[in-house]
């Protein structure tokens, strides 16, 4: 037996990759749907991060509150 060629290598190692990747998509199917679902869902335009709680809002002075 000789050495195994580079496209040969390449073809079992790109196999062995689409085979892992679906087999995750498998296994977590239900959390991934419920996942990309969310994001369909979402509201593109709020930020998460600028997310404040009412009892913060109330609490945080504006620019007009600050006039010294």
């Amino acid at each position: 037996m000789g050495k195994a060629s580079g496209a040969k290598q390449a073809t079992v190692v790109v196999a062995a990759l689409a085979f892992g990747w679906l087999a995750i998509e498998i296994a977590f199917k239900p959390f991934l749907d419920k996942f990309r679902s969310s994001i369909d869902q979402s509201d593109p335009s709020k930020d998460p991060d600028d997310f404040e709680s009412d009892a913060d809002a109330a609490t945080t002075k504006t620019p007009s509150d600050q006039s010294l």
